[in-house]
């Protein structure tokens, strides 16, 4: 017992001190479990043979991540992104398979071993793609959202793989580990219901099992979600959730199939469930500990003689597979019109080996697909392809990007054509809303972004539009900002806007200007360089969203409006103080203590407005609205329902 705490221990200190190491220097939290399986395993030799027995348990990790791909593929998901999905995922993985697979029979390798090989060289890295998106603000981009749409086909894919890989068994594999599972057959027999069974019956079985699970996950679940729901016990939902993954696992193994197909079913069955979120809670941190141990035994039991052996040779093949799958991956994003920099951060990303090969190769070796020193010499190329992964990011953000973005800032404003009363520098998510409203007013805009992309997309749905840098003197003139009588400011850039504000107001001073700002902040510096009015993004629509809170709490609509009312003329009011108090800060820190006092003292006076009797002295605002029905205070105090618009009969005309 005492070896056993002692290894787990060591697995736990080497994630404990590797993950977070790792996801500081960009590294990802699979290449932080697979450098703490290297230290610990060939480097240090704290681990052993151990690990490969280990191994085994850690790949339930696997199967309870096929569960929750599954539970996150919502059928009208899937369908909406049908085409990307389909066509530029499932080209990918045929396109890739394929050439990997060329190649190895031209070096005259086994066409079985050839096809395996190409099929694991085909996915991708799930993990660390995604999780440098985020870190990095990539996931919204052109090039993100495609590579997204490539890796949930190859998620979906491996399922298939799964199935179709224990067909392409070598007969020499398969006569040699059942001669040396004779005698461990003698002390230990492995539970089966198909054992012996003749091909008809087992294809029956096979069919029952499959149909038993959809089925049964479909009627059968949520009734005992609801039971163990009723409960109000968290631990006996997480109990319910291990239940149900280990059971499907158990059922289709005693069928001899593969466990994780039997879990990524049973996902997909329940994606449609109200329970679903739930059971992705409660499965994601045995799904999450057992993964990182899969990939630090993964790490462990790395042979490092093999690779001082055929150093050459392994990375050749690594450097080669990132190379062809660049390749293909550049060619896929000509042929759907992936533009600029977004195709070389689609093909860059996505050119590295997956943990999915990982669980490939360990699958290939227990069903004799590959050879063990095989399959070690490739998990070594997959190893140092991940490896090299946040590489070819840095190779992306230091030298490809700055590249696209001087050739856009170097390529020529479009020539513009027209004039109009209001300019509008920057047209993303806040810009085009703007744009839209006075456009369907009549009202004339010109609408300059500096991003070539956006411009594009803009011109595609019929919106008229230039590229150009809108803190350009000569482009503003040729904007005609001379002649415009306002500049709508909603540029990304924080600091630009308000040089942009600064120039105008210093150089055009009969023009208004109305900015965006990001947050408090933001808005005084704008105020500071002259923006006549200052809108922050997130204040209306957060008043909105709190009104609606508080008419979804029984409050009548009436007082709602009175209340949002009064919030924003006190906000309004106060903000002159504040902006004050900010400016006259002598020491360069713009929020210091008085600041802070002026606005806890802002904090009080709205709360003391919110709760003053105005039944008596409505606001301009308020006259349009009937006043709450005779008794309503009282039924807030009761446990009547809480009407949230007036009788009828108390309606005005």
């Amino acid at each position: 017992m005492t070896s056993y705490f002692l290894q787990a221990f060591i697995y736990l200190v080497a994630a404990v001190i590797a993950v977070p190491l790792a996801k500081r220097f960009g590294l990802g939290s699979v290449l932080g479990y697979l450098i703490a399986g290297v230290v610990i395993g060939p480097v240090i030799g704290l681990v052993g043979d151990e690990t490969w027995v280990i191994q085994h348990f850690a790949e339930f990790g696997v199967v309870m991540m096929l569960f929750v791909v599954g539970l996150e593929l919502e059928p009208k998901m899937l369908w909406a992104m049908r085409h990307r999905l389909m066509g530029l995922g499932g080209l990918q993985v045929f396109l890739s398979a394929a050439a990997v697979m060329a190649i190895a029979l031209y070096v005259d390798v086994q066409w079985s071993i050839a096809l395996t090989i190409g099929l694991i060289f085909a996915l991708s890295s799930t993990a660390i793609v995604l999780q440098t998106f985020n870190e990095k603000g990539l996931s919204r981009t052109d090039g993100g959202r495609n590579a997204f749409s490539v890796l949930l086909f190859q998620d979906i894919a491996v399922i298939p793989m799964l199935a179709f890989i224990p067909l392409l068994a070598l007969p020499e594999l398969v006569d040699k580990a059942q001669q040396a599972a004779t005698q461990v057959a003698e002390h230990h027999d492995e539970m089966s219901l198909v054992a012996g069974l003749p091909p008809w019956a087992y294809a029956i079985v096979i069919v029952a099992a499959i149909a038993s699970l959809v089925v049964g996950g479909h009627y059968l679940s949520r009734p005992l979600f609801r039971f163990v729901a009723a409960s109000g016990l968290r631990e006996i939902f997480t109990a319910t959730a291990l239940m149900l993954v280990i059971g499907i696992a158990a059922l289709m193994s005693l069928v001899g199939l593969s466990p994780a197909l039997g879990t990524f079913l049973a996902g997909v069955v329940l994606a449609n469930s109200e329970f679903r979120h739930e059971l992705e809670s409660n499965i994601e941190p045995f799904k999450g500990l057992l993964l990182g141990l899969f990939f630090i035994t993964v790490g462990a039991g790395i042979d490092f003689g093999i690779l001082w052996q055929d150093f050459g040779l392994i990375i050749g093949l690594t450097l080669g597979i990132i190379l062809l799958k660049v390749l293909v991956l550049l060619l896929l994003s000509l042929v759907f019109k992936i533009r600029q920099s977004d195709r070389w951060l689609f093909a860059l990303s996505l050119a590295q080996a997956g943990e999915f090969g990982f669980v490939l190769l360990s699958f290939t070796v227990q069903n004799h697909v590959l050879p063990v020193e095989l399959a070690q010499q490739l998990s070594l190329v997959v190893a140092l392809s991940m490896m090299l992964t946040p590489g070819l990011f840095i190779l992306f953000e230091r030298v490809i990007e700055p590249k696209y973005r001087t050739s856009s800032a170097e390529r020529e404003a479009d020539q513009i054509d027209e004039r109009g009363s209001v300019i509008i520098a920057g047209v993303g998510r806040f810009g085009q809303v703007v744009n839209r409203l006075l456009s369907a007013n009549g009202i004339k805009t010109v609408v300059l972004d500096h991003q070539i992309s956006q411009v594009d997309m803009l011109r595609s749905i019929n919106v008229k539009s230039y590229f150009g840098d809108a803190t350009r003197p000569d482009l503003l003139h040729t904007a005609g900002i001379d002649e415009a009588a306002l500049l709508v400011v909603a540029m990304d850039n924080r600091e630009g806007a308000v040089e942009l504000v600064k120039y105008v107001k210093h150089s055009y001073p009969k023009v208004k200007i109305l900015a965006r700002a990001f947050d408090r902040g933001h808005a005084y510096l704008l105020r500071d360089a002259g923006a006549d009015f200052i809108q922050k993004e997130t204040l209306l629509s957060a008043l909105e969203l709190g009104a609606d809170a508080m008419k979804c709490l029984g409050f009548h609509p009436f007082h709602v409006e009175q209340q949002k009312n009064t919030f924003k003329r006190i906000e309004k009011r106060s903000s002159d103080m504040l902006y004050r108090a900010w400016k006259d800060d002598s020491n360069g820190e713009r929020f210091d203590n008085n600041y802070r006092k002026l606005f806890i003292e802002l904090e009080e006076t709205i709360k003391a407005a919110m709760t003053r009797d105005r039944t008596d002295k409505h606001a301009m605002s308020d006259r349009g609205w009937t006043p709450p029905p005779k008794g309503y205070d009282e039924l807030l105090d009761g446990d009547e329902p809480l009407p949230l618009t007036p009788p009828e009969d108390q309606i005005k005309p």
